[in-house]
């Protein structure tokens, strides 16, 4: 298991720059160790293109977007990694936004966790967002943000959402992308891992900005 602190992987003056960025972003640096998720990307290597749609435009949310893998929980073999008593269920984002009406989406009763595959992001892909709903009146989910790169894994502490009965849009929650390869000097691969805080919760279609177009 790789562990180290922020302070030995980057010289004073990317430190300051971490903290300066964290600040700008609202995400908290929170560890860096664990096993490596996937090896990270030279610095200056472009990630590979990807299909976008503009899926949040009925919310006033234009920007180009790419369906996270496994994202649609359409498939049983997605590559997310559940526990807790995270699994798929029937019902899908009511509003179809992928382009079509699914069968499927991702339970994460409290406690529960659920993590992404890992998928490579640059600086300016800053931004994501997901529907989601409670059962019950409420529900409380945190997306944390883990990061592999060729020293070890980063992982920011997201922000918290809140979910209402009825399935609607997360705010636009920001990647930390910029700040990692800030600090790494490298391309970076993001796994989102989400756990419910509180109440149950349902989650379908995560999708990332990649260009912040």
């Amino acid at each position: 298991m790789l562990t180290q602190s922020i302070c030995l992987m980057a010289p004073k003056r990317r430190v300051r720059t971490l903290r300066s960025l964290s600040v700008l972003a609202g995400l908290t640096l929170v560890a860096l160790g664990g096993p490596l998720m996937g090896s990270a990307q030279a610095a200056g290597t472009a990630c590979p293109s990807s299909t976008t749609s503009t899926p949040f435009a009925p919310w006033g949310d234009t920007n180009a977007y790419s369906l996270v893998a496994g994202g649609s929980f359409e498939s049983a073999s997605n590559g997310w990694t559940l526990s807790g008593g995270a699994a798929r269920v029937a019902g899908s984002d009511t509003f179809a936004i992928t382009g079509s009406l699914g069968q499927w989406s991702l339970s994460l009763p409290s406690a529960a966790a659920a993590q992404s595959p890992v998928q490579c992001v640059e600086p300016n892909e800053r931004t994501f967002r997901f529907m989601g709903h409670s059962v019950g009146s409420e529900a409380t989910v945190r997306v944390d943000l883990v990061y592999a790169t060729s020293t070890g894994n980063i992982t920011i502490a997201g922000k918290k959402v809140t979910l209402k009965k009825s399935w609607e849009p997360s705010p636009i929650l920001a990647t930390g992308a910029l700040l990692v390869t800030a600090v790494t000097g490298e391309s970076a691969h993001l796994s989102l891992h989400f756990t419910t805080l509180s109440g149950s919760a349902v989650i379908d279609d995560v999708f990332i900005d990649p260009r912040m177009r």
